[in-house]
């Protein structure tokens, strides 16, 4: 088969398509028949000049699929499968890519980088493949070498810096794989290819300079070098070298300060005439300073003492000119800007760096930006009042309201009418302004707002308006009613100012949802979600009899998507997201009229029809439809009660059918929501389905396939069902502690120094915790004993959990809560063992010192259920 790989591969991108399946199964089968020869192949075709390019460039994909791939199981197993291979033949494979680091196809060259890295990033941290680095800094130090094989070398480099980490070399190594990457760059000595692919490595290999840094001969090398290359005469190198600038400003912040004079004039020229590519990063720079520096603001106001990290105020020194060269890129607006949201040009940029200098400096930027807003808000040109608009919005956050409550005041009247403005883009960002000023300066409830009982009326009407503008501008101005409305939210009586207006403001936005002149843009979902923002955050003393009459409205227009005419996945697309849309809207009227008891038996009465619809919405079958309906099911269980157990019979299906959604896991873990919302509900009436239901979630918990984010949620879930069902929880109990004690290894596995793996540790800690709770608490009236060969496991994992300072104050509330717990259930079977794990009273100290107030009250109560034991 090794003979006709050539034909193999050409087939397999032949127009003909009986021709590509039959060549497709046969690379399957040599795959599969003998992996180690069929890799073996491929690297020969790959390195293989007299062979076409398009055998060559298809054999190279095939090898990188074969080493690596975005799922960790699949990834997991084609690692195995590379490490089962014989040496001898790994070993051939890995030279004859090195080999074709020097092929005269660039194409071949830049595959062969890419494989090698992936071999790499297997290898170099067991420790194999020593030689690589060596290998490839050879190619570098000979003056012989092809220009081709030293360009393929560095992209090599810099692959294989970006798949493994700092820790997988030594420091002789990275010491010479910079001084590689960085004498690439020299343009004396390269060419621009080279060059291009030095700046490239260099992005990626600068976590691997740590102790370079430190050094300062060795760090000005660097920064020199990389200052030399931001003036290239080629575009993309200016790029790339301003790419590893924006890096630096990131990862040695601290170690800046000698430099920034002549980084400020390297990216102000950049700015101002660079090319727009060369420019953004330009910009970007100044973003990353003032991320740090945001970063470092927060962590002075959080903590105290002297190991502080240094924060130099590049931003705060930079100001008087920075501002003004960032103000000048606002006017530098695209004609079709504002019909695309996924542009980026350079006032986008300028105005989002102008955004972040605000928050690192706050009130010191309002001097120097209103003059130009003044300047330019009345000009002819519409590039200037959009300009100064868009400069007034950014700088909203960061300066404190006193400074901006006089401006805003002031200027709202101005903003109201400049939404009548002939130009479109300066009503875009108008309605984008007035939209943050209700998001950062309305909050009656914390007794400030720009809006009042005297201002309203106006700011609607011209809002109510608005939204019939063109479907860009209508979109912004659904995101100012939005944060009009939200502020309101927990304002009780003050937001009685917006009753009036409810049945106006309801009536437009579903007007603007039915609009046709959306295309591909976001204002039907901004209407939706906007009307839903509405409707929470309304009155509900006096709103209820106007969200009771938008209850048929919704459920009229949910009915009719499923009467559409579906002929393209692209109709069953556009019906799923309006389905999906309605059925969030159903759910937010469902909370909201289910949250006092006045208005509760609206939602009764109409239950039997909202759960007809959902059920007939659940046979179109689209995920993101699966999503939001069980979500609004869990919400009408919530609502219903007891009585929801009269839509169990059909519903049952689809609840199973969702908690066996491996692909789709959000459905999955919604789904596991909505079985506990269904206990709650039920209580012991949810026992005659708790066989079924417990299978598919003990069968999830055991599931190599489901993401691992659904199974805290699992755990939560087995509090509530044996909450709600008691003693009968007791058959459940074997299998559900033992997965629980598993869950508790695993926690204890973790790698401390990946933030993600910890955030999820987390959530299982706590979810494990609270599944304990649940079920300590249903057999606490009955049959407590059987949780008694379980107690030393769990006051052991709590102690585990005690002893990690790193851990999350909502995991300490849980840890806290089910030691109560277990003392409360177990009385005093549990006096010997509290006895023996004297730990309990300092973790309750430490509890009770906390400044978190449901910390401290839940320490408490636990004290006294401990103390009472201990006293029997």
């Amino acid at each position: 088969m090794a003979m006709e790989i050539t034909q193999f591969l050409l087939s397999a991108q032949s127009p003909d398509a009986n021709v590509r399946t039959e060549a497709e199964t046969n690379i399957t089968r040599f795959q599969e028949q003998n992996l180690p020869s069929f890799l073996l192949s491929l690297s020969v075709e790959l390195a293989h000049n007299e062979k076409p390019i398009e055998s060559r460039r298809l054999a190279g994909i095939v090898l990188k699929n074969s080493l690596d791939a975005k799922d960790a199981g699949r990834k997991e197993h084609l690692v195995q499968q590379w490490m089962a291979i014989d040496i001898s033949i790994k070993s051939q494979i890995k030279d004859l890519l090195l080999r074709t680091l020097g092929s005269v196809a660039t194409e071949a060259r830049h595959t062969s980088a890419q494989v090698i890295a992936k071999i790499a990033s297997i290898e170099i941290p067991k420790k194999q493949w020593p030689e690589l680095i060596g290998c490839l800094l050879n190619n570098m130090t000979q003056q012989d070498k092809p220009a081709g094989l030293k360009q393929a070398t560095l992209e090599t480099l810099g692959y294989v810096c970006e798949e493994i980490s700092h820790e997988d070399l030594v420091q002789d190594e990275v010491n010479a794989v910079l001084t590689a990457v960085v004498q690439g760059m020299n343009l004396a000595e390269h060419s621009s290819e080279v060059r291009l692919a030095a700046a490239r490595a260099l992005y990626n290999a600068l976590d691997f300079a740590q102790t370079n840094f430190e050094n300062e001969m060795e760090r000005n090398y660097i920064m020199k070098m990389v200052c030399e290359t931001a003036i290239s005469k080629e575009v993309e190198i200016r790029q790339a070298a301003f790419e590893c600038l924006v890096s630096i400003a990131s990862t040695y912040y601290e170690k800046l300060e000698p430099y920034m004079q002549a980084l400020f004039e390297l990216t102000s020229n950049a700015v101002k005439g660079d090319e727009e590519a060369v420019s953004l990063q330009a910009i970007e720079f100044w973003s990353s300073i003032c991320d740090e520096e945001i970063e470092l603001q927060e962590y002075e106001s959080t903590e105290s003492g002297d190991s502080e990290p240094p924060h130099s105020r590049f931003i705060e020194k930079a100001l008087p000119s920075l501002v003004p060269m960032l103000l000048e890129t606002l006017l530098k607006q695209e004609e079709d800007q504002d019909q695309d949201d996924s542009i980026w040009n350079l006032s986008m940029a300028g105005g989002t760096c102008l955004g972040l200098v605000a928050r690192t400096v706050g009130d010191a930027i309002v001097p120097l930006v209103m003059p130009f807003v003044e300047a330019n808000i009345l000009k002819p040109e519409w590039r200037c009042r959009e300009a100064a608009t868009y400069a007034f919005g950014s700088i909203l956050e960061g300066p404190s309201i006193d400074k901006l409550s006089p401006l805003v005041h002031a200027g709202l009247d101005f903003l109201l009418k400049a939404m009548k403005d002939e130009n479109n883009h300066v009503r875009d960002t108008t309605a984008w302004t007035l939209s943050r000023i209700f998001e950062l300066l309305h909050s009656p409830a914390g007794g400030i707002s720009v809006i009042s009982s005297e201002n309203i009326q106006q700011i609607l009407g011209v809002l109510l308006e608005s939204i019939n503008d063109t479907p860009n501008v209508a979109e912004k101005v659904c995101g100012a009613i939005y944060y009009l409305c939200q502020g309101y939210f927990e304002a009780g009586q003050a937001s009685s100012v917006l009753t009036p207006f409810l049945t106006d403001i309801i009536t437009q936005l579903i007007r603007t949802a039915d609009r046709t002149d959306g295309g591909d843009s976001k204002l039907r979902s901004s209407a939706y979600e906007t009307l839903n923002e509405v409707v929470r955050c309304s009155y509900i003393v006096e709103t209820s009899p106007i969200i009771e009459q938008l209850l048929p409205v919704i459920m009229n227009k949910l009915g009719q998507t499923l009467e559409l005419q579906i002929v393209s996945s692209d109709d069953r697309e556009k019906q799923g997201d309006l389905q999906a849309s309605l059925c969030g809207v159903i759910q937010v009227i469902i909370q909201k009229l289910s949250s006092t008891d006045e208005t509760r038996p609206v939602i009764l009465r109409a239950s039997d029809q909202i759960m007809a619809l959902f059920l007939r919405v659940f046979a179109c079958r689209s995920s993101t439809v699966h999503e939001e309906a069980m979500l609004a099911i869990g919400s009408l269980a919530y609502a219903c009660g007891p009585k929801f157990e009269n839509y169990m019979g059909e519903f049952y299906r689809y609840l199973e059918m969702g908690l066996q959604n491996f692909e789709e896991y959000q459905v999955c873990s919604i789904t596991v929501g909505v079985v506990g919302d269904i206990s709650r509900a039920l209580d012991d009436k949810v026992l005659q389905f708790c066989d079924g239901i417990m299978k598919h979630l003990l069968s999830d918990l055991g599931s190599n396939e489901l993401h691992r984010s659904v199974k805290p949620h699992i755990f939560s879930c087995f509090g509530d069902i044996a909450l709600a069902i008691g003693e009968h929880f007791e058959r459940y109990v074997l299998f559900v502690v033992q997965a629980m004690q598993q869950a508790a290894a695993v926690c204890a596995q973790l790698d401390a120094n990946d933030e993600e793996l910890m955030e999820y540790g987390n959530q299982l800690r706590r979810s494990i915790f609270e599944a304990y709770s649940g079920i300590l608490q249903g057999f606490k009236d009955s049959k407590p004993e059987v949780m008694l060969p379980y107690a030393s496991h769990l006051l052991q994992f709590i102690e585990v959990v005690f002893l990690d300072r790193q851990r999350d104050e909502s995991v300490t509330k849980a840890a806290v809560a089910v030691m109560g717990d277990l003392a409360d259930a177990l009385g005093p079977n549990t006096k010997l063992l509290f006895r023996d794990r004297a730990f309990y009273i300092e973790f309750l100290g430490e509890c009770l010192q906390s400044d978190d107030e449901s910390i401290k009250e839940t320490a408490t109560w636990t004290q006294g259920m401990i103390g009472r034991v201990m006293v029997s």
